[in-house]
């Protein structure tokens, strides 16, 4: 992580957010529209992503998604990992993430918002830790506490959710080795359910 402001801040700010929201195109994919010669959409996303976000639900920190598009494959993405506050469609990001919050019922500060293009610009300066992509726009880069080293759709969120993980000290902690299984375990609530992502 890159961080544009006060590590210590950031870090404050990391250890108290309760609902981490994430742009698509350009965050959870490297940003590129992929169409079959049919018109079928196509997505690439990051397993090591999914399992971070896996990681951070089990830890207790919701997970929603605001997109501008509509994608049935984003709908299924979401699906598969269990995020079931999914905007599409969703122009005005900070109006979406207004939504989210009041469904969680957390305020903006409690809110981790990761955006790489100027629709998200509104909510990345509202939420309380406003994070951001290599390949942003020059803007939302300006505009972050902090930019991933990791490119989108490359592991950037699981950047973030070990980031959030760590600052709030829930990260996994390493268990020393059993018999022949060594493994981790989480040190909160439950470990993800399904295995690797």
């Amino acid at each position: 992580m890159k961080f544009r402001e006060r590590q210590r801040a950031v870090r404050a700010r990391a250890a108290e957010v309760g609902l981490l929201l994430l742009d698509v195109d350009g965050v959870l994919t490297d940003g590129r529209l992929y169409f079959s010669e049919s018109g079928e959409e196509m997505k690439c996303f990051s397993a090591l992503d999914g399992y971070g976000l896996r990681m951070v639900m089990a830890a207790g920190i919701d997970v929603g998604i605001v997109t501008g598009r509509e994608s049935r494959l984003v709908a299924r993405r979401a699906a598969e990992l269990g995020i079931d506050l999914l905007l599409q469609g969703q122009t005005d990001k900070l109006a979406g993430m207004d939504e989210l919050c009041r469904r969680q019922g957390l305020p903006r500060q409690r809110t981790c918002y990761v955006g790489d293009d100027l629709p998200d610009l509104p909510a990345i300066e509202a939420a309380g830790l406003g994070l951001t992509v290599p390949g942003a726009h020059p803007d939302v880069r300006a505009a972050v506490a902090a930019v991933t080293e990791a490119a989108a759709g490359a592991g950037a969120v699981r950047e973030v959710t070990d980031f959030l993980l760590r600052a709030s000290g829930r990260y996994p902690a390493r268990r020393p080795p059993t018999g022949s299984a060594a493994g981790c375990a989480l040190a909160s609530p439950t470990p993800p359910q399904g295995g690797s992502d």
